[in-house]
């Protein structure tokens, strides 16, 4: 072939190794996240996603309890295990929140049990990366209804997390059609003075362009729930989240080599 084909281009080109990050993401129609996690991931890193199975109900505490089922997360965790991650992610925030403090260890044991090297749930996540930013009195953004916010909050109690302000949206269904201008103004009206962070719950919100912004606007962290999925997940396997201008991603800094 002469100069300048492809095949000649690509000669002598590999691709970088891969790292994997196993993700246990929600039934068959949470895809809005599906974007969004592959924003923050470098290119040395793939995700490897599997759904719980789907439940036929509304948002509500009894959807979010049905997620929380150990023997489901444990068999989804072993859909992911074959091109060995680094980590598993159970990415759905409310499912890690229902049951509190204790449920969500158990939910990170149940990865663990089904052979994944380590673990992250979305609201344990969120814990440390508070820790991370020394941020114990905070704002909180939901698109639930208030029965399922309140357990968010009691979960955040239970952690020593002071919650200062909150809203939800109270939608019950199709959460991902939530605009960023609609999150916008929620997080503009729940900030308050008293607030160190403010955090919008749900993995099915599309968050990842206006973190930036709406930390320049308010002067404080702004995170999100799958920006603290992504960002603890590579932090445990020592790779360090994409996103310019995002705080969290400026203090998870790997841990390991």
């Amino acid at each position: 072939m002469s100069a300048g084909r492809p095949a000649d281009v690509v000669v002598g080109l590999e691709l970088p190794a891969q790292h994997g990050v196993g993700v246990v993401a929600p039934f068959d129609f949470d895809f809005a996240l599906d974007r969004e996690l592959w924003r923050w991931a470098p290119d040395d890193v793939s995700l490897h996603l599997t759904r719980l199975p789907f439940v036929p109900v509304p948002v509500t505490i009894e959807m979010a309890s049905a997620l929380s089922d150990g023997d489901t997360v444990r068999r989804a965790t072993r859909d992911v295990l074959s091109p060995e991650p680094f980590v598993v992610a159970f990415a759905c925030a409310s499912g890690n929140f229902v049951h509190g403090a204790a449920g969500e260890r158990l939910l990170s044991q149940s990865i663990l049990d089904a052979g994944a090297p380590l673990a992250t749930t979305t609201s344990g996540a969120l814990i440390e990366s508070l820790a991370l930013l020394e941020a114990r009195r905070i704002a909180v953004v939901t698109p639930y209804i208030d029965s399922v916010t309140d357990r968010l909050l009691g979960f955040l109690g239970e952690h020593g997390i002071e919650v200062v302000s909150s809203v939800g949206l109270g939608l019950l269904n199709h959460i991902w059609k939530v605009a960023y201008s609609e999150v916008v103004a929620a997080v503009s009206a729940v900030d308050h003075p008293d607030a160190e962070a403010v955090y919008i719950s749900c993995t099915n919100v599309p968050t990842y362009d206006i973190i930036a912004p709406l930390e320049e606007m308010l002067g404080k962290p702004v995170l999100t729930a799958n920006q603290v999925t992504m960002c603890l997940a590579l932090r445990s396997m020592g790779s360090r989240p994409v996103g310019t201008g995002q705080l969290l991603v400026e203090m998870a800094r790997p841990t390991a080599a």
